[in-house]
């Protein structure tokens, strides 16, 4: 079965945009990429938000789409223009990982944003949790995590450190 990934960077206060829903602040030192490459060469499929495809396509990578390649499914109720290798759905994340966990491929790169990530934590479908640590405090904003109604135990993978940005890799905990 394909791993669920949550693939995401957050500030050092936990949130994934600031209080204007921008990111720019999200590229530290600006050194290298990080586990980038590395990670999307393991991957076929990414999940969005509407909100994060719309920040991707207008503000962080317009006319370069940065996931050639890859199945893409943006989850959302409001209707977009199609566009290339771009699957819109209304379809609850939890269905939708579920149906592609059952099929071949690659890992499921969650790439954002808050709504779908809390959603997929809630259902306990992530598999492993990649959270790059930018240090900087926003004071406010988007938040990655939000309120469950359970406790999730992770088990520590891996730390890495590279600019200035902290990568720390938790795998779900599959037994008490």
């Amino acid at each position: 079965m394909r791993r669920t990934v949550l693939y995401i960077a957050m500030s050092l206060d936990g949130y994934i945009a600031d209080r204007s829903g921008e990111v720019d602040w999200l590229y530290g030192s600006g050194e290298g990429e990080g586990s980038y490459g590395e990670f999307s060469r393991t991957v076929g499929t990414v999940i969005m938000g509407r909100t994060t495809y719309d920040q991707i396509t207008t503000v962080l990578s317009p006319g370069d789409w940065p996931y050639c390649g890859m199945s893409c499914y943006v989850v959302t109720n409001r209707p977009a223009a199609p566009a290339e290798g771009v699957t819109f759905t209304s379809e609850p994340p939890s269905a939708l990982v579920r149906r592609l966990r059952e099929g071949s491929g690659r890992d499921i790169w969650i790439c954002g944003g808050a709504s779908v990530a809390n959603a997929l934590m809630r259902a306990d479908l992530i598999d492993v949790y990649r959270i790059s640590v930018i240090p900087t405090l926003l004071g406010g904003g988007i938040r990655l995590f939000g309120p469950l109604d359970r406790e999730l135990r992770l088990d520590f993978v891996s730390s890495s450190e590279s600019g200035g940005i902290t990568e720390l890799c938790y795998t779900r905990r599959t037994s008490v």
